[in-house]
């Protein structure tokens, strides 16, 4: 028997208030996929990220985590779990050392020297700057840091929103080169992007969004060629 998906979205609506953002969302992450979530600005991927996250609560359709509904489930109870996720503006606590802020991830029951070996093995420029004040470290540095702060907990899953946001393209395809072997260890992965060229190269899957609902699911080089002609379309 095949294991369920480890993410599950069914006519799920979602939003802020009494306004809804995602208009009726069908989406799966299978165990070990990588899913590359696409779309504009406006058009629902980070909201979906934040009620993969436990954040925000459907207002209407199911979310499944392997196969559990988690209706209610807490953040904090889902990030326990194994559902990790790297915020878009990525989360770190810039007035704390990277050391600090590798630290603040022994909540889950892993020493601190374990955070520590497992980060510096992921990003071996952090321990270069393990004493240094994370706000002063550049951009693709505090993506590094947000990225490995969430993988030394070994998560079920993995979400990733805008890991390409303010950064060149060069650090970039390094931060997409370490995705990429991570996926090939089996984690599931879902990342949101609005600038698709890099995520394809490592994605198993991709999906456009367009005005809350996915609007396409396909193998990434399909979805590559789809992609100009469903943003001009908006």
């Amino acid at each position: 028997m095949n294991p369920p998906p480890v993410l599950e979205l069914t006519g799920v609506r979602a939003g802020y208030g009494i306004i809804d953002v995602l208009h009726g969302v069908d989406l799966t992450l299978e165990p070990g996929e990588v899913l590359a979530l696409l779309g504009p600005n406006g058009a629902g991927k980070t909201t979906t990220i934040r009620v993969c996250a436990g954040q925000i609560r459907p207002s209407a359709g199911r979310f499944l985590v392997q196969g559990r509904d988690i209706a209610g489930v807490a953040p904090d109870a889902l990030a326990r779990a194994g559902v990790c996720v790297v915020p878009e503006g990525r989360g770190i606590f810039p007035n704390l050392t990277v050391a600090e802020n590798l630290r603040m991830m022994t909540f889950a029951g892993v020493s601190h020297r374990d955070v520590l070996d497992k980060a510096f093995d992921q990003f071996p420029r952090l321990q270069e700057r393990r004493r240094q004040v994370a706000g002063t470290l550049s951009g693709g540095e505090q993506q590094m840091l947000a990225t490995a702060r969430a993988l030394v907990t070994d998560p079920a899953v993995l979400m990733l929103d805008e890991l390409s946001m303010g950064l060149a393209p060069l650090i970039v395809e390094d931060l997409y080169a370490r995705i990429g072997e991570l996926a090939s260890s089996g984690l599931s992965i879902l990342i949101v992007e609005q600038f698709a060229q890099t995520v394809l190269g490592v994605a198993d899957r991709a999906a456009i969004m367009l005005h809350g609902t996915v609007t396409r699911v396909g193998p990434p080089d399909e979805i590559a060629h789809e992609l100009a002609d469903a943003y001009l379309g908006m």
